[in-house]
């Protein structure tokens, strides 16, 4: 016999927690079903970066001319794509190629900036409410360009945030070593995103899913969805490993495995999983100041109290999370770069994580168009960590009948029918 659930959350990375902790401070009872492990998905590993200055999508124009002279240096390219002819890939390909141009920036920079501005707002509160101990540090994000061309495109992104509201500070080339002096003597500028901010990501989901526990959620790891049964235009049972729920309500927040989660639904969801890489070490002997974005290479820089990280890399790939030692070995040689390293680095790990990506670049949010009672979180790309708590809060209000916080129609799943 099915147990019956209130709500039921798949996936208990960042999207599925944040969503969990908002739907528990509004009085539902939340059980989240994680194929493996709570709180040690995709966004455990990654830059830690909190950033409502990423308003501008994937999908821009130029990104594919960018993207294929990237690839043409595989050893020191921030992108990368398989070769499949995997009838869903080709479509997303094609879909996302169409999407690159300026009426999709346009499209995509509102419901960006307001759920970025949300998340922001949600970060510091949480944390403050919560006492989270997770070296948050709202000290913003310092692009570091080697290059002219590469600092006017920072410049352009800085004018387009000052267009829509957002802060952002332009430094020529003594200003940006005084902000960082850890920079290297060759860095020419940089622009500074003084609104963001940065945090070890695996500490605060670690907190975050002691949280929920702590405020009831029942909380299944290893627990797998592997099917489920329509009744009336509801999902009336979800199948899982090795019992059978009845929810109310049901929220996808699978990530890069949302595709696979919901075959057998009939949804068109278009998500590639894009592998990105990081490397954690011991803290140097001079630490940069602030977060950093290493501009021509792509390449983040955070430090996390006595930790160092760099992440980087977009591929488009299967779903497979082990690490390639030559994209690690890549990235720690871009940043190299930029800054003043020790000549040997305390490795503590190395890791591989998936980012959902949509074709237009925007995470696909709201209740789906063909089940009363399941409400999608996903497709949040590099920003699962830093849109976590903004999409926690839009999903409550869905769950509960209120209006969201800002008009997500632009992120709901009809725009792919």
């Amino acid at each position: 016999m099915a147990i019956k659930k209130d709500i039921l959350i798949i996936g208990g990375g960042s999207i599925g927690l944040n969503c969990a902790y908002r739907l528990l401070k509004a009085g539902r009872k939340v059980t989240i079903l994680e194929s493996k492990e709570i709180a040690k998905g995709s966004s455990s590993g990654n830059a830690g970066h909190i950033v409502p200055s990423h308003i501008v999508p994937l999908a821009a124009p130029g990104i594919i001319g960018t993207a294929l002279k990237w690839m043409l240096d595989s050893a020191n390219s921030p992108f990368g794509m398989k070769i499949s002819l995997d009838p869903a890939y080709l479509a997303w390909l094609i879909r996302f190629a169409s999407a690159c141009n300026e009426a999709n920036v346009k499209r995509a920079i509102p419901p960006l900036n307001a759920l970025g501005q949300l998340s922001y707002a949600n970060f510091a509160r949480l944390i403050a409410e919560e006492k989270f101990d997770c070296h948050y540090q709202q000290t913003g994000l310092l692009f570091l360009y080697k290059t002219e061309e590469a600092f006017e495109g920072g410049r352009h992104e800085a004018e387009t945030l000052h267009q829509n509201g957002l802060p952002a500070e332009i430094l020529d080339k003594e200003a940006v070593h005084q902000r960082e002096p850890a920079a290297l003597p060759d860095v020419i500028g940089g622009v500074h995103f003084t609104g963001d901010a940065s945090l070890n990501p695996a500490r605060f989901l670690e907190l975050l899913a002691k949280r929920v526990r702590e405020l009831g959620a029942d909380m299944r790891e290893n627990t797998p969805v592997t099917g489920f049964e329509i009744r009336d235009q509801k999902i009336h049972i979800v199948h899982a490993a090795n019992e059978d729920f009845e929810p109310e309500q049901v929220v996808l927040a699978a990530g890069a495995w949302s595709p696979t989660v919901m075959r057998g639904l009939n949804l068109n969801i278009p998500i590639q999983p894009a592998r990105g890489y990081s490397l954690t070490m011991s803290a140097t002997k001079k630490m940069p100041g602030q977060a950093l974005l290493l501009g021509e290479r792509r390449v983040a820089v955070t430090p996390m109290g006595n930790l160092l990280r760099f992440t980087g890399r977009l591929e488009l790939s299967n779903l497979d999370t082990t690490p390639n030692p030559k994209h690690i070995t890549g990235i720690e040689r871009a940043v190299r770069e930029y800054i003043q390293l020790d000549e040997k680095l305390a490795i503590k790990e190395t890791w591989a994580g998936l980012r959902p990506t949509t074709p237009d670049g925007m995470p696909i949010i709201g209740i789906s168009p063909s089940h009363k009672n399941l409400i999608l979180a996903t497709g949040h790309a590099m920003l699962g960590l830093s849109l976590g708590p903004g999409t926690g809060q839009i999903v409550s209000e869905l769950a509960n009948g209120k209006a969201p916080a800002f008009d997500i129609r632009p992120l709901r799943l009809e725009r792919f029918q």
